[in-house]
């Protein structure tokens, strides 16, 4: 591991999966050193050598012995097209890790509602495998997911499998369905509404676009939830992710040091001020 927290490390991409036409999922493994271990809902800074660097959170499992790294990565500008498109044996530097991580302890002992829209199931995924390895040390886990389109969702033959659970409950909706679409139609918020939830023993993952995240919370709020069992994963420019650039800040709060994963309880009235 390295001292450095601004030195790369050399990790090379050992298998790229398309999972949209503008979204891949990168397995990195290390060349030598490994940077630290991640927790589920932390991000590593990923450099693209003469194009530049880029916070993404991972999106595997973190029990992996190898030290490799796993990221889904969506087009939109020059580093995340640079990502996409390396083909497998291209070095990656990677940075890290840096940020909070989602809080899977304290959901012990109580049904997990996690709620990702579009990209946001990306960083989410780890803390639906984190909980299916342990599955004992929770009640209910359901999972609710929104897209765009059918093709916007990410990982299709994991979610199908999920759906076949007897131990979890999956709940997939779209803006705009295609021929054959036998899931939800809607916004994401709309299954808050009608999905049987413990308000008093319920923790809730939120993640994906801003305006998503604050309407999902006002909806789990008016259920019942305290604001204090709502955690979600704010994004902003983050660049040094040591909360010395300022780039990230958001109030009081340095994203990439006091976040990305927060408490609702924290945020939620930082996130109705516009351009903060």
């Amino acid at each position: 591991m390295s001292g450095d927290p601004l030195l790369p490390l050399p990790y090379v991409v050992t298998d790229r999966a398309p999972e949209t036409d503008d979204t891949v999922t990168l397995r990195l493994k290390p060349v030598r050193l490994t940077i630290p271990r991640l927790r589920p809902g932390q991000f590593t800074m990923l450099y693209v050598r003469g194009v530049g660097e880029i916070p993404i959170s991972i999106s595997g499992n973190l029990s992996v012995v190898d030290g490799s790294l796993t990221h889904t990565v969506r087009e939109v500008g020059a580093v995340s097209r640079a990502l996409c498109a390396a083909p497998v044996g291209t070095v990656i530097g990677v940075r890290g890790p840096f940020g909070t991580g989602w809080d899977l302890p304290s959901a012990c002992d109580t049904d997990v509602l996690v709620v990702a829209g579009g990209l946001g199931l990306a960083p989410l995924r780890p803390v639906v495998l984190a909980a299916l390895a342990q599955r004992w040390r929770y009640r209910r886990l359901i999972l609710v997911v929104g897209a765009r389109t059918p093709d916007d969702l990410l990982y299709r033959r994991e979610l199908d499998e999920w759906a076949r659970r007897e131990d979890m409950a999956v709940v997939l909706t779209v803006d705009r369905p295609t021929q054959g679409w036998r899931g939800q139609v809607g916004f994401v918020t709309e299954p808050l509404s009608w999905l049987a939830l413990d308000p008093s023993a319920t923790t809730a993952f939120l993640c994906g676009p801003e305006p998503m995240m604050r309407f999902c919370a006002s909806a789990l709020l008016r259920r019942g939830i305290l604001a204090g069992q709502i955690r979600l994963s704010l994004e902003r420019n983050m660049q040094c992710g040591l909360g010395q650039c300022g780039h990230c800040q958001l109030g009081p709060l340095l994203v990439c040091w006091d976040g990305p994963v927060v408490n609702y309880a924290a945020v939620g009235a930082l996130l109705t001020i516009k351009e903060l």
